[in-house]
């Protein structure tokens, strides 16, 4: 796909990352190898420090609403430097089981959710949001639907006390495709203690069928924390065009701190909008990682 053009202020914005990995490379994973190399040209330090060994996992019910539980997977080194809230793309469903198991295991691949080791490598505590008991069955589809609800703020809102509570440490939620939906609209709902430190927006659904309203629409201009923007420059998702990029920086012109990360190479098969296309940082997800958990510890 032929790169989208960019207006000359909008240029100046984006910090651009290129040859992250072998463009002629087939593999949809990267050799650890190349991830720590990506890792090292991105954040120019040593590779991560917590090893599988030393990360706790437990599954955590939080109550919410009457009668709702909010179940998440909570994976932590021994000293997380802060917490990320993980919200999947599509419906976000993952009918997570007592044991940690993702029941649903379409979204097992999620950029995001294969993604969770990288981010408790660099010390990042890593809580992965499931759908709340009362979206699990028929004739819900888990977050479809839900995403910009008071409902659904309500339920982060218990999610994020717990952290603030249990890992003592600041809190981010970051979201990818129908997920920036729910990381953005909790961003304009939830302030202070009640909300998150800072939000990171990757792969934004920039655009939407009439029925859903996309994160440039939302109120974003009363939002006054850090935000970062992570986009593949060759996204070929039709609701997440880099072309389309404007109309979200313009929106975050008032934030305090913002930086877009645009991002090139890795490898993209199959369906455009999901996991294993540019959309979803395939063979580049170390290097990725590496530099959002980067700008995290760095506020």
């Amino acid at each position: 796909m032929a790169r989208p053009k960019r207006p000359a202020d909008f240029a100046q914005r984006a910090k651009l990352i290129v040859d992250m990995t072998n463009r002629q490379s087939r593999r949809r994973m990267p050799s650890p190898l190349r991830t720590a190399l990506m890792a090292l040209l991105l954040t120019g330090c040593v590779s991560p420090s917590t090893g599988s060994s030393d990360v706790a996992q437990r599954v955590v019910d939080v109550p919410t609403r009457a009668g709702v539980i909010q179940r998440f997977l909570l994976l932590s080194p021994r000293e997380p430097k802060a917490a990320v809230v993980l919200f999947a793309g599509d419906h976000g469903g993952l009918n997570i089981a007592a044991d940690g198991r993702f029941q649903y295991g379409n979204l097992a691949v999620n950029f995001l959710v294969r993604s969770r080791q990288l981010f408790v490598e660099h010390d990042l505590a890593v809580a992965i949001v499931d759908a709340p008991s009362d979206r699990q069955g028929f004739p819900f589809r888990f977050l479809a639907g839900f995403r910009q609800t008071p409902a659904h703020a309500t339920d982060i809102k218990a999610v994020i006390a717990w952290l603030r509570e249990h890992v003592e440490a600041p809190v981010w939620l970051i979201g990818t495709s129908m997920g920036t939906l729910s990381v953005g609209y909790l961003a304009t709902q939830l302030t202070g203690r009640d909300g998150p430190d800072g939000i990171v927006l990757t792969s934004t659904i920039l655009t939407a069928d009439p029925d859903t309203r996309p994160v440039p629409a939302m109120k974003l201009e009363t939002v006054r924390i850090p935000v970062l923007v992570v986009h593949h420059e060759q996204d070929g998702c039709r609701f997440c065009l880099f072309r389309d990029m404007p109309k979200l920086m313009q929106k975050l012109d008032a934030v305090p701190r913002k930086e877009l990360i645009a991002v090139n190479g890795g490898v993209s098969s199959g369906n455009p909008c999901e996991a294993y296309a540019y959309h979803g940082y395939n063979g580049i997800e170390g290097a990725v990682v590496a530099r959002i958990t980067e700008w995290i510890v760095s506020r």
